[in-house]
């Protein structure tokens, strides 16, 4: 068994932490689209480079976001525009994103630009499409845009205030929601600046589905649970629904030097360092901001990995509670195409008799009630989907109360077939597990 110390953090006051850290879902409104440039914002008066490499030094004079000023009534909205092969969608949002960019007035010095991992904004997971318009942007800075100076997300970047590029990629229908089959995919890019605390620019497009690989990558394929995220949510709605000149969302504000840290941990994992992403991992649970889905699940993930099975167990229950707390986890477990029954691998059903017992005993400890619930993959016809996903929520019901009496009264199985997709491919693969998750959701106990 391996065993590694760790280096303690330098001691911050509070005001420095608050400053470090400060810098999808269908329901989520769609990405702005203004296809001519946005009326010039007022200039931004030069900023001297900092002589720290501390993230506070670099932010202490920036304003913490302010509420956005109400909206006047919106004129009507232009006509989307055509739908484009990936890599020219990409291309045009990414021109009209750093073409529009109201950039910091007065310096002739390259501007640090950091990218925060794009992600698929319904789902929040990393993909290989995600990973590779990355890229694609980036050599489009490097050919087109000398301006700005590619850094490596990290928390030493962060400090030089740079210019913080993030990014969705969204599956949707013909009418522009996730219900249906996936008929094009919304690309919403922006750049934020963090040492004004506001979206600078915004670049939209819509591409074709051809070409587009939405495998998860190995870390979000991994991942056991599935709950609601109030980083991530935060991400996706500084990308979506907003227009340049508007705060960044204090969600993602407030966490975007601990998303430096999780980014270097995923990637640890993704490339097997698991004893690299479990000490970034408990890293990033011991700062503020840290309690989130991804280090859950990270810590959960690389201590199985290195087959800490205690350490396992402990963060498995941890993700229990903490999905629990926000009312709702969801939890992938694969079955046998068709049935209720667990796919016939002994290491994942090993796996799944501990999240059970963690569920049980979790859920008992507290005074509220569950209903289980059962979805599908859009994959077969909707009643059959429906009766599926019962018996499958039936049969963890069964599980549960098995391993402790108490739930007999707590718990209620429902069967939602295909009604509540995240991912919608419909392709009965990694891409689509979180589609054919049981999810426990909190609600009060019926009086008797």
């Amino acid at each position: 068994m391996l065993n590694r110390s760790f280096v303690r953090a330098p001691r911050l006051g509070p005001v420095a932490w608050r400053l470090m850290f400060a810098a999808g879902l269908a329901g989520l409104s769609a990405c702005a689209y203004n296809p001519s440039p946005p009326a010039p914002a007022a200039p931004v008066a030069a900023t001297p480079a900092p002589t720290t490499t501390s993230v506070a030094a670099v932010v202490a004079a920036a304003p913490a976001p302010a509420p956005a000023a109400p909206a006047s009534a919106p004129a009507a909205p232009p006509p989307p525009p055509p739908i484009l092969p990936l890599q020219q969608a990409l291309a045009n949002a990414a021109n009209t994103l750093f073409n529009n960019a109201q950039l910091p007035a007065g310096t002739d010095a390259r501007l640090p630009l950091v990218v925060d991992p794009l992600i698929d904004g319904n789902s929040w997971v990393q993909t290989q499409s995600t990973r590779a318009m990355e890229s694609t942007v980036l050599q489009i800075v490097k050919d087109r845009y000398p301006r700005f100076e590619p850094l490596p997300f990290s928390t030493a970047s962060l400090a030089r205030g740079p210019i913080v590029f993030i990014g969705t990629f969204t599956p949707l229908d013909k009418a522009g929601k996730v219900e249906g089959p996936t008929e094009w995919y919304r690309i919403c890019l922006a750049l934020l600046d963090l040492r004004s605390g506001k979206i600078i620019s915004k670049g939209f497009a819509r591409a074709s589905p051809e070409g587009v690989d939405s495998t998860p990558l190995q870390f979000f394929q991994d991942s056991p649970g599935w709950a609601a995220d109030e980083a991530s949510t935060g991400y996706v709605r500084t990308c979506q629904g907003t227009t340049a000149g508007q705060p960044i969302q204090p969600a993602y504000w407030d966490r975007i030097a601990v998303a430096a840290t999780i980014s270097d941990a995923t990637i640890a994992y993704n490339e097997g360092r698991y004893e690299d992403a479990l000490d970034l991992y408990r890293g990033a649970l011991r700062s503020p901001g840290g309690r989130q889905l991804r280090v859950f699940n990270g810590i959960y993930l690389a201590a199985s990995k290195l087959r800490r099975n205690e350490e396992a167990t402990q963060a498995f229950g941890d993700l229990v509670d903490y999905g629990l707390r926000q009312k709702k986890l969801g939890v992938k477990m694969l079955f046998r195409p068709g049935s209720s029954l667990f796919v016939a691998n002994p290491q994942l059903t090993t796996e799944y008799g501990m999240w059970l017992r963690q569920i049980a005993s979790r859920a008992a400890a507290g005074p509220a009630c569950m209903v289980v619930a059962g979805h599908t993959s859009r994959t077969g016809p909707e009643p059959l989907n429906e009766r599926l996903s019962m018996q499958r929520a039936a049969l963890v019901q069964q599980r549960l109360v098995t391993l402790n009496r108490t739930l007999d009264r707590k718990l209620n199985a429902v069967g939602l077939g295909s009604s509540k997709v995240i991912s919608g491919t419909g392709t009965d693969d990694a891409r689509d597990a979180v589609d054919r998750r049981v999810e426990f959701q909190v609600t009060e106990c019926a009086q008797s």
